[in-house]
């Protein structure tokens, strides 16, 4: 068979060695071997590992801190730019949303130092509270996306986007998805290039967009588009196989494996970047083929572009929108087109996985916070975390999540409704807190709303992972820093109502919620314990249930503990409680909110 020609990226250092690497950990090489000097992220799966990995360069080559929030992190590289050096921003797509206001002005303003963002796509909805295509993200804002394939690809784009950054003054971004992310696969390592910096551009016009500079930096966006539309047309970035003459497949990004794998010997143009389009490229691959399908993973970005210049072609027709592809999808569609025939066993299997709801932690010290908010009956607006689980049984204790900071400015206009006949609570975790919850606070104190804000501080951002922040006195490399303190900065908003509370310690915890929300104005309580998983899992000694005492009440099984079952065998006529030690961390929850103290530690019993 035809393989698809690839001449690869031209390096300018002798490869040193090769070996499995995850998408992320080749897009972190990527952005060290380009030479960057300046990095910063937010934390989000699946783009969380990328900072993780550049930490583990030397500091002597490049500075990468995890920042309060995507904007905070993308503001940050966009600094270095200006100063000169090579700067580099990672996030997940809803991440981009946060920056998105930096990055559209910065597309006019352009580069100094080259300016590059890494955003991971989530198709499949695997861990966001959306599914989006970041490739329409860069048509909005007019700058070029790369879209590996593979780990190679992976680092060989990244390192490409600094110089295409550089020779065109523009952000480009460099697009991955879950699987990319995630998956190994065998890579071919460079060395660092060491690029000297260049001074500061003390161009006034270009550098502050104020609208009589925006006016004029606008048409340079325009031009600057059909340049790289001239580059993209003759870049080895792109591959092309030339088979049959009939069918022909226009593919990009991480789903052109699976076009590979089910068309072997199909006609097939892989793009480096579906925006801008390299319409020359397309222009003579369309001539070579009878009929021509497009596969991309979500929105039709380059199936639009192509009926917009007037190609017949279909793409979305035939593969879905919603969700993420495999091959399975990938054989239905060129089924349905007629570029395959039917082999009967297109469709994707049936089986189902064994259920497994998903449940906090045992002994996360999350649970007897919602707990108590069941107990004074609020209505709770949460947020995005691992205390999202709440929502569902057996807590059900949160009413609404809508994005990263939400919760407390929901909380306000709850209030402000006058609609409400519960006690209105804004639920938050520390991280969250520090990426977008401060200023709605703010507001909630500005605007004298009768709201209680929960402050879950369990010490890391465990949703994704367990990483520092500027509330653990610890940076990305380990190193002591600064520490927020958490009510300090509450009474200094303006918070005149602030307690800070062990979640573990059960009554005093319910005492404290209940007297927050009878509090007339904003109130906060902090909930004080640390993640038992990260940094370190912590584990004391298990509990186990005095059977001859339990009722089979349910008291205990309402914490959502994974750790704690029904018993198989029946006593006295009716099903107990049973404890898993091998789960169990013995935090002492179930112990304190047992009715007939039935629950008590292995040794003790």
């Amino acid at each position: 068979m035809d393989q698809l020609v690839d001449t690869g990226v031209e390096r300018k250092t002798k490869p040193s060695k090769s070996y499995p690497m995850m998408g992320n950990e080749a897009i972190a090489r990527g952005v060290w071997e380009a030479g960057a000097r300046v990095c910063a992220a937010y934390p989000g799966t699946p783009s969380t590992e990328i900072m993780e990995n550049l930490a583990t360069y030397p500091r002597e080559d490049l500075v990468a801190e995890w920042a309060t929030n995507e904007k905070t992190a993308l503001d940050i590289a966009i600094g270095a730019s200006f100063s000169g050096v090579r700067a580099f921003a990672a996030m997940k797509h809803v991440g981009l949303n946060v920056a998105s206001d930096s990055l559209m002005s910065q597309s006019y303003i352009g580069v100094n130092g080259a300016l590059v963002l890494a955003v991971c796509d989530d198709p499949g909805i695997h861990s966001s509270q959306n599914e989006q295509d970041t490739r329409l993200f860069a048509k909005f804002a007019g700058v070029p996306i790369l879209e590996p394939s593979d780990a190679q690809e992976a680092l060989d784009f990244t390192r490409k986007a600094f110089d295409i950054s550089e020779e065109f003054d523009t952000p480009v971004i460099v697009r991955s998805s879950t699987r990319l992310s995630h998956t190994r696969s065998v890579v071919c390592q460079g060395n660092r290039t060491e690029v000297e910096a260049r001074e500061f551009n003390n161009d006034i016009a270009k550098n502050v967009m104020i609208p009589a500079h925006a006016r004029s930096r606008h048409p340079k966006v325009l031009q600057r588009e059909g340049h790289v539309i001239e580059y993209l047309n003759k870049s080895d970035l792109n591959k092309v196989r030339k088979s049959s003459k009939k069918f022909g497949v226009i593919t990009v990004g991480l789903v052109a494996t699976y076009v590979e794998e089910v068309l072997p010997d199909a006609s097939i143009l892989k793009l480096a970047s579906s925006f801008p389009l390299a319409t020359d490229l397309v222009a003579d691959f369309m001539k070579s083929v009878e009929q021509v399908v497009v596969v991309e993973e979500l929105e039709p970005v380059i199936e639009d572009q192509l009926k917009v210049l007037g190609y017949k072609i279909e793409g979305k027709k035939y593969f879905s929108r919603d969700g993420e592809h495999s091959p399975a999808t990938i054989r239905l569609g060129l089924e349905q087109c007629g570029f395959i025939e039917s082999s009967g066993k297109s469709q994707p299997l049936s089986a189902e996985a064994i259920a497994r709801p998903p449940l906090l932690c045992a002994g996360c010290p999350h649970i007897t916070s919602y707990m108590a908010l069941n107990g004074v009956n609020a209505r709770v607006a949460g947020d995005i975390g691992c205390y999202t689980l709440a929502a569902i049984e057996p807590l059900h204790a949160i009413h609404t999540t809508v994005a990263m900071g939400c919760s407390i400015a929901n909380a306000i206009g709850m209030a402000q409704s006058g609609n409400e006949t519960r006690p209105v609570v804004a639920t938050i975790g520390d991280s969250t807190f520090l990426h977008s919850g401060i200023p709605p606070l703010i507001d909630a104190v500005y605007s004298n709303a009768n709201i209680t804000v929960l402050l879950l501080d369990n010490h890391i951002t465990a949703m994704t992972g367990g990483q520092d922040h500027a509330a653990t006195g610890r940076s990305l490399r380990g190193e002591d820093t600064t520490r927020i303190v958490f009510a300090d900065l509450c009474r200094t908003l303006g918070v005149k109502w602030v307690r800070e509370v062990d979640s573990y310690d059960v009554g005093t915890l319910f005492r404290t919620v209940r007297e927050a929300t009878e509090y007339r104005g904003v109130s906060v309580v902090i909930s004080n314990r640390p993640c038992v998983l990260d940094p370190t899992k912590i584990r004391g000694e298990p509990v186990e249930v005095r059977t001859e005492k339990c009722t089979g009440c349910q008291s205990c099984m309402n914490l959502g503990c994974p750790a704690i079952t029904w018993d198989e065998e029946m006593y006295d006529g009716q099903h107990k409680v049973t404890i898993d030690p091998t789960k169990c961390i013995g935090c002492s929850i179930c112990t304190q909110v047992c009715p007939v103290d039935g629950i008590r530690p292995v040794k003790n019993s």
